[in-house]
């Protein structure tokens, strides 16, 4: 089934009885009466957006075989805003009978992790993988076991379920250097977003050997064609992941935000919003490939003109899906509070996608993203052919 042609199961709006801020769940499909996908706060936020995003989800872990739909939820409000964590846990309320027994959700575009399961331990839940976590032979068990992974430590200071996602982004970067022959230090990327998975990716491909020349924020773009200085920009970064401009180096050129789309760079990530690539600014994508670390980063008709330019995108729903994927295999007991063994198991998974999709561009110019949705059908039928499987899912 082309999870990308079908509408889905339920489109629910919610408004705060306090504010009126409008809050949305989209439930693109169940799988073992399951779904999953974050909740995102930012102004502006529409149901469009939100049903975009369950849709992606449901590619996405389909795109990894995973035993779960895919959901998104959403509110229209600046996290900054003082109201910020108090709406986002009457949304978690007003959402529980979902969030209880058939949604497992978790950070998000202006939602970290740490947020979202502090509003669930008000609610009595615990955990924002609740309602995996309640299927669990010992539930009691599992938690430990998801704690002990989104807790474990790792290189910079850093914990293992703030930085996988970026970390898969990176591999897919990774990947496409690799398909291609190009040397990870030879290879430059511009990455536009530096907070959870755009300061992510771009720690792992600094650690790489990769030269990240332009990283972008809400205050601007900040450029060095020999190289940022990766660590020390996100070790300055403020709890909504802006640089302290007091403490870049002054030969760091200071760019207008939308100029990092258009710098020379091999690889362009999208980490920011959704939407950020379109008719617009496509044109001016000076990157041989786009890796889109944000949800829904590229409009269809700029990967039109993208592809037509002979730039592959290689899309959200594979090269962002590192979160979901692992936090599946973390519920699942496929992967435990060891990082390397989680290091390992998304490297490899993540690159070799990434070269399917590049092998399927280059033998006959079919775009990844419709070369990722084939795969991710697949998955698909593959599972619904065997419902069994799906119906006796049990968390260990």
């Amino acid at each position: 089934m082309r999870t990308d042609r079908i509408d889905p199961l339920l489109r629910l709006t919610w408004t705060d009885p306090v504010t009126g801020t409008r809050g949305y769940l989209v439930v693109h499909t169940l799988v073992s009466g399951l779904a999953t996908g974050g909740t995102r706060m930012r102004a502006s936020c529409t149901m469009s957006e939100v049903e975009d995003l369950a849709r992606g989800m449901a590619n996405k872990t389909a795109a990894f075989n995973l035993p779960v739909g895919g959901a998104k939820g959403g509110i229209d409000l600046d996290p900054k805003d003082p109201r910020a964590f108090d709406v986002l846990k009457r949304f978690c309320s007003a959402m529980r009978p979902w969030l209880d027994a058939h949604w497992v959700t978790a950070e998000d575009l202006g939602v970290p992790q740490h947020l979202i399961d502090e509003a669930f331990a008000d609610l009595g839940l615990q955990q924002s993988y609740h309602a995996a976590i309640r299927r669990s032979t010992d539930p009691e068990r599992t938690l430990r076991r998801v704690q002990a992974g989104l807790n474990a430590p790792v290189p910079g200071g850093l914990l293992l379920g703030d930085v996988i996602g970026g970390y898969g982004v990176a591999q897919a970067c990774l990947g496409v250097a690799a398909s291609w022959a190009m040397r990870a230090e030879d290879t430059t990327v511009a990455v536009q977003g530096i907070g959870t998975m755009g300061g992510g990716a771009a720690w792992y491909l600094h650690e790489a050997g990769m030269r990240v020349v332009a990283v972008a924020d809400a205050a601007g773009t900040l450029y060095d064609p020999a190289g940022l200085d990766i660590p020390a920009l996100l070790e300055s970064r403020d709890a909504f992941g802006e640089i302290d401009r007091t403490r870049v180096p002054g030969g760091v050129r200071r760019l207008p935000r939308g100029e990092v789309i258009a710098l020379d760079a091999d690889i362009l990530v999208p980490a920011a919003i959704s939407y950020a690539l379109t008719p617009d600014n496509a044109m001016d994508v000076r990157a041989k490939v786009v890796i889109e670390a944000a949800n829904a980063a590229t409009t269809p008709e700029a990967e039109a003109m993208l592809a037509g330019r002979g730039i592959p995108v290689i899309p959200d729903f594979v090269a962002n899906a590192g979160a979901a994927a692992w936090a599946w295999w973390l519920l699942l007991g496929e992967v435990g509070a060891d990082p390397a063994d989680s290091f390992l198991r998304l490297r490899t998974e993540m690159q070799a996608k990434v070269a399917l999709l590049l092998g399927q561009w280059s033998i006959d110019g079919m775009p990844p993203r419709e070369a990722g949705l084939r795969m991710a059908a697949q998955n698909r039928a593959e599972r619904e052919a065997q419902p069994e499987n799906d119906a006796a899912l049990l968390i260990p």
